[in-house]
């Protein structure tokens, strides 16, 4: 019978739809953090400390931790819209590493290919 108020509710079945969107968003940003941070772990499990790599290796992990630390800002952001303001457990949860942490928000390096212009 609950479906059958908001089908009643204009207003109700809109806010539904709202919420219904915006926890699919959290789950897709959330599995894309997952897939950033993984992608970084397997490279520095296979490469040796950045201090005596080559520099493609030094822009690939830099590239890496970019992409890592913009998904854990759009998810954070995204579970603040949801109304869930403690980032705490989740960076825990996600085992979000302490450079991606530390990045978080930062602009991507104008040597990089940004998705996005930044404003003037």
């Amino acid at each position: 019978m609950r479906h059958r108020n908001l089908f009643d509710n204009p207003a109700q079945l809109l806010d539904h739809e709202f919420e219904q969107e915006k926890a699919s968003a959290l789950g897709r940003l959330g599995r894309a953090l997952e897939q950033a941070i993984g992608a970084l772990a397997a490279f520095d499990a296979e490469h040796a400390p950045l201090a005596n790599a080559a520099a493609p290796e030094r822009q690939a992990r830099t590239k890496l931790l970019a992409d890592a630390s913009m998904a854990l800002w759009h998810f954070v952001v995204q579970r603040e819209a949801c109304g869930l303001r403690d980032a705490r457990q989740m960076m825990r949860d996600y085992r979000v590493p302490p450079d991606v942490m530390a990045r978080m928000g930062a602009w991507p390096s104008p040597t990089m290919e940004p998705k996005m212009r930044r404003p003037r």
